[in-house]
């Protein structure tokens, strides 16, 4: 694991946030010896947030199909 300058990490920032999405994390070394490590945060949603999908129905047909499966025999 590469460890990167202060410095460095300033000149090449969207690299390195690159980087750290790609590899997990990246290493930062300040001049006092101290390292920090970058990651990237894990995507928040929820498990619901799927994309639609396009049947080609219109909301009537929708409301009919419901009414449908609510009739009674």
């Amino acid at each position: 694991m590469d460890v990167y300058t202060c410095s460095e990490a300033r000149q090449n920032l969207a690299s390195l946030l690159d980087k750290a999405a790609k590899e997990g994390e990246v290493r930062i070394r300040r001049k006092d010896g101290r390292i920090f490590v970058v990651m990237p945060q894990p995507k928040v949603g929820s498990p619901l947030d799927v994309e639609g999908i396009d049947l080609d129905i219109t909301a009537t047909e929708i409301v009919q199909s419901i009414q449908e499966g609510r009739r009674t025999l």
